[in-house]
């Protein structure tokens, strides 16, 4: 993967278009046969009405290849982490909090 100076905007089609490419399929329907997903998922994503979630990404890894890092780079995702809304116990206040 070739890494430019400027990250790349948010462009879930980009993605998707290159794994078609990587898989040699030609439609949305192959794609989504292919992943083992409906084909609404995959219009959706190019809609703009469903994000890209971390499983989403997973599928793509184990169908292509090709590294999670390089995924996320042509989906244009910028974030360094990921963060989980989880509650932790505090033996101080004898409560959860969340995080």
């Amino acid at each position: 993967m070739i890494y430019t100076a400027r990250p790349l905007p948010y462009d879930p089609n980009r993605l998707l278009n290159h794994v078609m490419r990587r898989l040699g399929l030609s439609s949305d329907g192959g794609l989504a046969q292919h992943l083992k997903m409906g084909r609404a998922v995959i219009r959706d994503i190019r809609d703009g009405r469903l994000p890209i979630s971390a499983t989403i990404v997973m599928v793509l890894h184990q169908a292509t290849g090709i590294s999670i890092g390089d995924l996320r780079f042509l989906l244009g995702d910028r974030r360094a982490t990921f963060r989980m809304g989880v509650r932790l116990a505090s033996p101080a206040s004898g409560g959860f909090r969340k995080i």
